[in-house]
């Protein structure tokens, strides 16, 4: 088992369940991870919560495309915030999980006042029969790869810098909901995916969508609040896709981020909004034309 909040699942995280994977191959074991849910600082101070990479369905998609046969989400509330690193490992880790081999990382830390460290669990081995190993860091670019660098990325919109520290594109996915129908009557119908209302990422992006047919069908999205439409809106993911109609609601669809065009604007009117949709279909089309194949 590995244990992690995992945001992004990036290439530092791949690395842990890399090789908590391969243990578990080699031992008969199940192969485990343990996140967090929400995020502890999130608990201990709301105001510097972090900006959200993905959401928890993409986290649990990501793990289990990698090999992870069993996630188990702790709820962080009081009650784990105040359990000591000895109770973590003798409530948690020995008798809910059975845990024989532990995978962290070379900074992890557990338990109450983060009192628990990979020398705590190391000699906790010889009472509970588990052996624990050391993951060190991971850098590409000689840039070291952590959530922090990877929201800053996604911040910036740089979905290039984004993909280096995630070894593959950026990704949401959810279930097609029904809206209110505007895009389709102004001659752009899109999918509405809901998402996490606090992730860092926003804007108009180049995108594909996979899980409407066989072959993945390219489109423009704007993931945003809808400031012209609608004030003090939740997050919400609109999708059109080029040469493509149909009905897909209820379908789970991954889009895959390809090119940031621009931030999310307000509008002084619908007319003028549409203009610009006209606009980025257009950079979008282009753009995934020339680049993505």
């Amino acid at each position: 088992m590995t244990i992690g909040n995992f945001d992004g699942v990036h290439l530092g995280h791949q690395a842990l369940i890399q090789q908590t994977c391969a243990i578990a191959a080699r031992e008969g074991l199940i192969a485990a991870a343990v996140t967090f849910e929400p995020h502890p600082k999130a608990f201990f101070t709301r105001e510097k919560t972090p900006g959200k990479i993905q959401g928890l369905r993409e986290k649990a998609w990501a793990l289990s495309g990698l090999g992870i046969q069993e996630l188990w989400i702790l709820r962080f509330r009081a009650a784990l915030a105040e359990m000591s690193a000895e109770a973590f490992i003798r409530k948690f880790l020995s008798q809910s999980l059975c845990a024989k081999h532990i995978v962290v990382g070379d900074d992890f830390r557990f338990g109450a006042k983060r009192q628990g460290d990979f020398a705590m669990l190391a000699s906790a081995g010889a009472t509970n029969d588990w052996q624990v190993h050391q993951v060190r860091e991971v850098s590409v670019d000689n840039e070291r790869i952590s959530s922090s660098t990877l929201r800053d990325a996604l911040v910036q919109g740089d979905l290039r810098r984004a993909e280096r520290l995630m070894g593959r594109p950026y990704t949401i996915c959810g279930h097609v909901i029904h809206g209110r129908k505007l895009g389709r009557g102004l001659g752009f119908p899109t999918l509405n995916i809901p998402v996490h209302d606090h992730l860092v990422i926003n804007g108009v992006f180049a995108v594909q969508v996979k899980g409407i047919g066989d072959a993945m069908i390219a489109g423009v999205a704007s993931l945003g609040r809808r400031p012209t439409i609608e004030s003090q809106g939740r997050l919400l993911l609109e999708v059109h896709l080029f040469d493509w109609s149909g009905d897909a609601y209820g379908r789970l669809v991954e889009i895959i981020f390809h090119e940031k065009l621009r931030d999310e604007i307000h509008y002084t009117s619908v007319d003028v909004m549409t203009q610009q949709i006209e606009r980025d279909a257009q950079a979008a089309r282009h753009y995934l034309n020339d680049h993505v194949h």
